[in-house]
């Protein structure tokens, strides 16, 4: 009984004892500070580095201020913002703050150790080249599919993105719009580097033959796929795994050329804690911080290959797979054309998108029906031809009409989209009544 009271009185004083040790740890300097943290991420995976980070660095609390791309660029303008990092996939807006001199250069040779962190793979490059910011983690671009469905279709599962070209997946692709997912630009600029501008728009305008376009959200192509409305679906490995992790009964598969969106961490010039800044910073490309992207809950390509050794049975490896693939890609380029490219895959696919399906059906019937007749190759000439050529595609003058939030430069944009319009239009009616044209032929020399 003795022991009892003893325990219920200590009890009792816990509070009050633990508010003077904390004063005390305050007064000698121990105080909790907090560091603001600028994200778009879901709360599944601010919540895992949250909590690990804080585990590392009691001496700081994270303060998450969650933003999309868009909010976030508004609000860093305010000379008051009060942000000290800024973690997020966003590499525009990290090129558009460092381009401000918003951002304070990590000190990689003092407080942040980045040794061992990839500041490039295949080709696409991941840091700043001086160091204003660091990719954190990657995403990879691929296909999501429903085993039952290409089972039920006698399809195998794709493994190249000519695959879901090929006339089995009509109707059974969903594919994003450029102009409306946040993703699709730095998927359809990797398809057009890859395969080379005239081949890949080939390969778009035929894998859009087979889809459906989709414009209300990236994870809406996972809900596609396990629904069995389609066969695969167009997105990025994360959209996939989240949409595992909730039960949904699809599986992923990264094709042999494989896209990256990075994301990146930086610290603000007007950052107030400077010190927390740099603990968070670092943390993001510690090996701890790296591992912890392999969680079930998060589940993100780290950016330090050696981490991989540790990695989950089947998590892919983009450093193993970037070396079995001969491909460069331009992220200089790709950003420069954005826009461009996302009004010229509206032209050629989003506005025709009916005729375009009309076009390659009869194209596919006519070369099935009489491979080798003359007349299929003016019809694929009219089919594939583009109003622009890789070397005007490339024009820093074009991109600046299209980037340009100027009311002349929209002017100018929009009468070259009607352009386009009218020339897409005429070539994929002539094309297909040029395919039409065979068959009937065929039909009438048929026995």
């Amino acid at each position: 009984m003795m022991m009892e009271r003893i325990a219920m009185r200590l009890a009792a004083k816990l509070p009050a004892l633990l508010t003077a040790i904390g004063f005390c740890l305050s007064a000698q300097g121990f105080a909790v500070e907090k560091v603001v943290v600028m994200t778009s991420y879901p709360q599944e995976v601010v919540t895992q580095f949250e909590a690990a980070f804080e585990k590392r660095h009691p001496e700081y609390r994270l303060e998450i201020l969650w933003r999309q791309s868009r909010d976030a660029m508004s609000y860093l303008q305010k000379p008051d913002h009060g942000v000290d990092v800024y973690w997020t996939p966003s590499r525009q807006n990290f090129a558009e703050l460092r381009k401000q001199g918003s951002l304070r250069k990590l000190d990689v040779d003092v407080s942040i150790d980045v040794s061992g962190v990839a500041e490039s793979i295949g080709g696409y490059q991941l840091a700043d080249p001086e160091h204003y910011y660091f990719a954190t983690e990657i995403a990879g671009f691929g296909m999501a599919f429903n085993k039952a469905v290409l089972e039920n279709r006698q399809l195998a599962v794709p493994r190249n993105w000519a695959d879901i070209a090929a006339p089995g997946f009509e109707g059974l692709v969903a594919l994003p719009v450029p102009s409306k997912v946040g993703f699709a630009p730095s998927l359809v600029d990797t398809l057009l580097q890859g395969y080379g501008w005239t081949e890949g728009w080939s390969l778009l305008t035929r894998i859009a033959a087979n889809a459906r376009l989709v414009d209300s959200g990236s994870t809406f192509i996972t809900d596609e796929v396990a629904s069995g409305r389609v066969a695969v679906g167009v997105t990025m490995d994360f959209f996939a795994a989240s949409a595992i992790a909730k039960g949904l009964e699809i599986e992923f598969t990264y094709p042999e050329l494989v896209g990256y969106s990075p994301a990146h961490v930086a610290i603000l010039q007007a950052s107030g804690n400077l010190e927390g800044a740099r603990a968070f910073a670092a943390f993001t490309l510690s090996d701890e911080g790296q591992k912890l992207l392999f969680h079930p809950d998060i589940r993100k390509l780290p950016v330090k290959p050696m981490v991989y050794r540790e990695k989950p049975q089947g998590y892919f490896d983009p450093f193993a797979a970037a070396e079995r693939v001969s491909y460069a890609y331009d992220g200089e380029l790709g950003r420069a054309r954005q826009e461009l490219v996302s009004a010229l895959f509206d032209a050629m696919i989003t506005r025709h998108h009916e005729a375009l399906k009309r076009m390659w059906g009869t194209l596919r019937d006519a070369e099935q029906a009489a491979p080798g007749h003359p007349g299929l190759k003016e019809a694929f000439r009219l089919a594939t031809t583009l109003p622009l050529d890789e070397r005007q595609a490339n024009d820093p003058a074009l991109h600046g009409i299209f980037s340009s939030r100027d009311a002349d430069a929209k002017t100018r944009a929009e009468a070259l989209e009607k352009q386009w319009d009218a020339q897409i239009g005429a070539q994929y009616a002539q094309a297909e009544a040029l395919a039409r044209g065979i068959l009937d032929n065929v039909g009438k020399s048929s026995p």
